[in-house]
């Protein structure tokens, strides 16, 4: 019942961090990042201020941000939504260290990963949307989606392999399979990363033709679009870069999902070759509906829910490659053991 009970905690703490990312996605699509030009609070409040005696403060306070009640409100439920989740994964931990036979690494690189993200998003506020800060919190928010559903996955095996005494059977993938695998979790983060930094820096809609962009960007591709350090600017919303240097930025973006696809579609055959059909449906369903989502993007320019939904399908595309990784090492770990036993009892045998 106990690790029942943490079990669903973990998972409930796993869908809310999606929300926290969907919410974080329409906050930053809203203009809302700096709708509070304060952190923790909004214009010096723990909410937004709405009497007149409050807005009266608030223009004293920040008299260069006049109060936009929408914007702040975005932005102030995306806060309690977030710290909320920081609340979540506190209580996982407790849990995690106070019980015997749960898990204990995971959760604390999970509170690590939601205390360096509410600097991020302290920064993100306090350097006025810096793109290398607004990129990594988005980061930040696939890295703690992807550690709590590994933490479910491991709960949930543990539990499996206590209830049950059936070890689970694999077909053959090798090697192979494992690597390739890791290679295309490592290049869909490169391509997340790479979608982080055209949004913060508002490349998203500066190519308006598919499957090329309309403008010369060979010629005019500039690599300094990239560096992570820009210079400093009172505000980066709306973004700073000039025109070739978005251009680059959105078609390297494009350039990126196409080998991002070819990888997961090598990945996709060769699940599906060695017997893992549920793995392989799952990273092809959520390619095709992100790349769906992207085309839209660019033909649509950017429509608010298809944008919140194609940060959701990102990440989506990241865990379902996390968890094809996780089970492709339960398979290696179940294999391994199997022969050790297999080994050992030969040799007594002898």
């Amino acid at each position: 019942m106990r690790l029942f009970s943490f079990k669903s905690l973990v998972c409930l703490t796993f869908l809310f961090s999606l929300c926290v990312i969907a919410l974080g996605a329409y906050t930053r699509l809203t203009e809302a990042g700096l709708g509070c030009p304060d952190w923790p609070g909004c214009y010096g409040f723990a909410g937004v201020p709405q009497a007149q005696s409050q807005l009266q403060q608030a223009e004293a306070a920040f008299p260069d941000h006049p109060v936009e009640p929408e914007k702040a409100w975005n932005e102030m439920v995306h806060r309690y939504f977030a710290g909320t989740l920081g609340l979540l994964i506190l209580a996982i931990n407790v849990i995690a260290w106070r019980r015997r036979n749960t898990p204990r690494l995971l959760p604390a690189l999970l509170l690590g990963t939601v205390i360096f993200q509410a600097v991020l998003g302290m920064w993100t506020v306090t350097m006025a949307l810096m793109p290398v800060v607004v990129m990594g919190h988005l980061l930040g928010g696939f890295t703690t989606a992807a550690l709590l559903l590994l933490l479910a996955l491991r709960i949930h095996r543990r539990e499996a392999s206590v209830t049950s005494s059936v070890r689970p059977s694999f077909a053959p993938g090798g090697k192979w399979l494992s690597v390739l695998a890791a290679v295309a979790l490592l290049v869909t983060v490169g391509q997340v990363a790479l979608g982080g930094w055209t949004a913060a820096n508002y490349a998203a809609v500066v190519c308006t033709q598919l499957p090329v962009c309309e403008v010369d960007w060979v010629g005019q591709f500039d690599a300094t679009a990239f560096n992570l350090i820009q210079p400093e600017h009172d505000s980066y919303q709306y973004g700073v870069l000039d025109y070739s240097q978005r251009v680059s930025i959105h078609v390297t973006h494009r350039l990126g999902a196409a080998v991002t696809t070819l990888v997961l579609l090598v990945l996709i055959w060769q699940l599906l070759q060695s017997g893992m059909r549920r793995s392989g449906i799952a990273v092809g369903s959520v390619l095709l509906f992100q790349l769906g989502l992207g085309i839209t993007n660019v033909v649509a320019s950017l429509p608010l829910m298809v944008a919140v939904g194609h940060n959701l399908g990102g990440v989506l595309l990241l865990l379902t490659l996390v968890a094809t990784n996780y089970h492709l090492y339960c398979r290696r770990t179940t294999v391994r053991s199997d022969w050790y036993v297999a080994h050992v009892a030969k040799a007594k045998e002898g």
